[in-house]
């Protein structure tokens, strides 16, 4: 059973949560801010943390940073009121993995807590295995019935992104920000750029494809 830090100073939105995934099968550990989710990571496992950003003593920011320079890689979900593009860019440069607005749809919040925690483990294998097709992160590639192909860098994390996270769509902006870096002086479309070169290279592979969501961006889908 995976074992879920919910650092909330809310004691309703706290016990929620703490219900909500617990219904979900996960194990689940309580913090009231920052500074105590620290104490609690010192002396116990945690697959996973859910963090509220506005919290006293120490805020969601403020604890994801001190996480990320210790070398913790330990997937975080942010949960906050603040909505708008500055707090979210703040979060995800502060090393969050991602991002809910309150109020949160709890079925939204259980699926993307399933996809962070399997993103989780194929990074710590760092293999990624879509019908016959195998990417290796260490090397940038994939291996195909015996044939390895090594990737460009770029193309590589696009591709290993949106195969880790099959069926889920990610806009333009949000894959910039995440493989190019949001100080890139790169524009959206450079991931139309990649994309079309993935697709050529893909083009023979039968395990998945790459679909254009007219409007939002992209998703990758195994095929049968």
């Amino acid at each position: 059973m995976f074992n879920i830090l919910v650092a909330e100073d809310d004691r309703g939105t706290r016990l929620l949560m703490k219900a909500v995934l617990e219904g979900g099968g996960y194990n689940v550990i309580t913090a009231e801010n920052g500074s105590d989710a620290l104490e609690v990571l010192a002396h116990e496992h945690v697959d996973l943390i859910v963090l509220d950003v506005m919290m006293p003593v120490m805020d969601g920011y403020e604890f994801t940073k001190i996480l990320r320079q210790g070398g913790d890689e330990t997937p975080i979900l942010m949960v906050t009121a603040k909505q708008g593009h500055e707090s979210i860019k703040e979060g995800f440069m502060s090393g969050t993995d991602d991002y809910m607005v309150k109020p949160v749809d709890e079925e939204e919040m259980l699926l993307r807590i399933s996809a962070l925690l399997r993103r989780a483990k194929i990074v710590s294998e760092k293999k990624l295995t879509v019908g016959q097709s195998v990417f290796d992160y260490n090397g940038f590639t994939c291996t195909v019935m015996g044939e390895t192909m090594e990737l460009p860098q770029k193309e590589f994390l696009l591709i290993f992104k949106l195969l880790s996270n099959s069926n889920q769509i990610f806009t333009r902006r949000s894959l910039m920000d995440e493989i190019w870096s949001m100080d890139s002086d790169s524009d959206e479309r450079t991931v139309d750029v990649h994309i079309n070169r993935l697709r050529e290279r893909f083009k023979n592979n039968t395990d998945f494809e790459i679909i254009t969501v007219r409007g939002l961006g992209y998703k990758a889908v195994a095929k049968q």
